[in-house]
């Protein structure tokens, strides 16, 4: 992830269904907490709609829903604004838990048996302290078409 063995990373670590995951925290531009977005017409089930955002519509993925995880609605949910390949999108999880700083090398590449489980959405595993601590990448949440769908709705959803 980083070039040099003695760089540190910091990720932005949260809950999902009682596990650990997290974030670079170089893609995460600000931390909300959850508010209901406005709904799209025909969109997946994991896209909650959009989010009004700095005058802007956000996409807003449930990130449980995107995992196939089933979690209610709390008062620690929070969604986190992602800036991912020069857009924004909204990510709702249970609960952020804490920043942490690692060594790059602590940041180890997931098994083969763990990559064609959910290869797209896995940039590294962090062990850490007796945790393990899935790392996302941010870029893989919504697949191409996912992508072209969205921008082809969000003009629409700007409007209204």
């Amino acid at each position: 992830m980083t070039t040099g063995g003695e760089d540190d990373v910091q990720l932005v670590a949260f809950r999902l269904a009682g596990q650990e995951f997290a974030f670079n925290i170089f893609q995460v531009e600000r931390i909300l907490r959850h508010e209901a977005a406005a709904p799209l017409p025909k969109a997946p089930e994991f896209l909650e709609g959009v989010l009004q955002y700095q005058g802007a519509a956000v996409p807003l993925i449930d990130l449980r829903k995107r995992l196939s995880v089933a979690a209610p609605l709390r008062e620690e949910t929070r969604t986190v604004i992602l800036e991912s390949e020069g857009a924004k999108i909204g990510v709702v999880v249970d609960a952020v838990t804490e920043v942490l700083q690692v060594a790059a090398s602590q940041i180890t590449q997931p098994s083969k048996v763990v990559k064609g489980l959910a290869a797209e959405y896995i940039s590294g595993l962090v062990v850490k302290d007796g945790r393990t601590i899935i790392v996302l990448n941010t870029g893989q949440l919504l697949n191409a078409k996912e992508k072209m769908a969205l921008e082809a709705v969000l003009p629409k959803a700007k409007a209204s």
